[in-house]
């Protein structure tokens, strides 16, 4: 797996300032090989380790190919457990800080749907 900078994926000016704010400049493996696939709009099957970027690397895309002009849920998210439903959505939320009319909202299990979605 190779390493590159994000400003060589082809994203958008404000995913790359979310990036940027965030404090990373390089891509991780994981993100360097999945990004440009998923943006193509091929499906990725990925393995690797805790903390190496896995969220970026299927956020990110999803971010880019997401249209805030139809206000409709565009992308779902699963995930195993609620703390890494939380963790998930507010990576996106940090991901999609410059996107105009993109939510991020957890919801599961054991908490009224309502109040969630409030």
């Amino acid at each position: 797996m190779t390493s590159r900078l994000f400003t060589e994926l082809g994203l958008s000016p404000e995913v790359l300032k979310a990036i940027d704010t965030l404090g990373f400049e390089q891509a991780s493996p994981i993100q360097a090989e999945a990004i440009p696939v998923m943006l193509a709009g091929r499906d990725v099957v990925g393995q690797s380790q805790t903390g190496s970027g896995k969220t970026a690397a299927f956020a990110i895309p999803a971010i880019e190919r997401t249209d805030p002009a139809h206000p409709v849920v565009q992308v779902l998210i699963l995930c195993p457990t609620r703390e890494l439903a939380v963790q998930v959505a507010e990576e996106v939320f940090k991901l999609a800080a410059g996107k105009r009319g993109l939510h991020a909202l957890p919801i599961y299990g054991g908490q009224s749907y309502e109040r969630q979605f409030q």
